[in-house]
């Protein structure tokens, strides 16, 4: 749901390059998050929030100066899947890409979606296959069909999308 960016000020807060639907709803003063750090998943609390240019500058209990807030800088913000809010139909949560299996509209195989980079306005999907790494612009116009329970992806690629986008592994 967001990302940790950086350390704001010398009091501990930090500033989050948000991507949910939800900033609202998530970055509020008593709200539970969630990181993973050195392997282990740690539960963090909101203190304070305020938006600055659309972005949330909070403040997490137990962070008190900039050295403790640069330490979360690159954490991802997690929370539990119960706690996501329904979506309407053919709406789907970035993480539920991963493990789909990536196909043109003529049937050829693509390969597998790793991850999901880029923010929620601009999204692309890292996809590994034979020939490597493949990224390909999470928009309607190219990925065409997406099937979550399925987990299988339908891309109309433009000429050439495949071979200039394309990543050795």
């Amino acid at each position: 749901m967001g990302r940790i960016a950086r350390p704001h000020g010398i009091r501990g807060q930090v500033i989050i390059n948000a991507e949910t639907d939800f900033p609202d709803e998530r970055f509020r003063p008593g709200a539970e998050l969630f990181v993973e750090r050195g392997g282990a998943v740690e539960a963090i609390t909101l203190t304070t929030v305020r938006f600055q240019h659309d972005r949330p500058v909070v403040g997490i209990a137990g962070v008190e100066t900039m050295n403790d807030a640069q330490r979360l800088a690159g954490l991802e913000l997690r929370v539990p899947v119960e706690q996501l809010a329904p979506l309407p139909a053919g709406t789907f949560y970035r993480h539920d890409l991963v493990g789909c299996t990536v196909e043109t509209t003529g049937g050829a195989q693509v390969g597998v979606v790793e991850k999901v980079e880029g923010t929620t306005e601009r999204s692309r999907l890292v996809v590994h296959g034979g020939g490597g790494e493949v990224l390909i612009p999470l928009v309607p116009e190219i990925c065409c069909g997406i099937d979550v329970p399925g987990k299988r992806i339908v891309i109309d690629p433009p000429d050439g999308l495949l071979d200039v986008n394309g990543r050795s592994a």
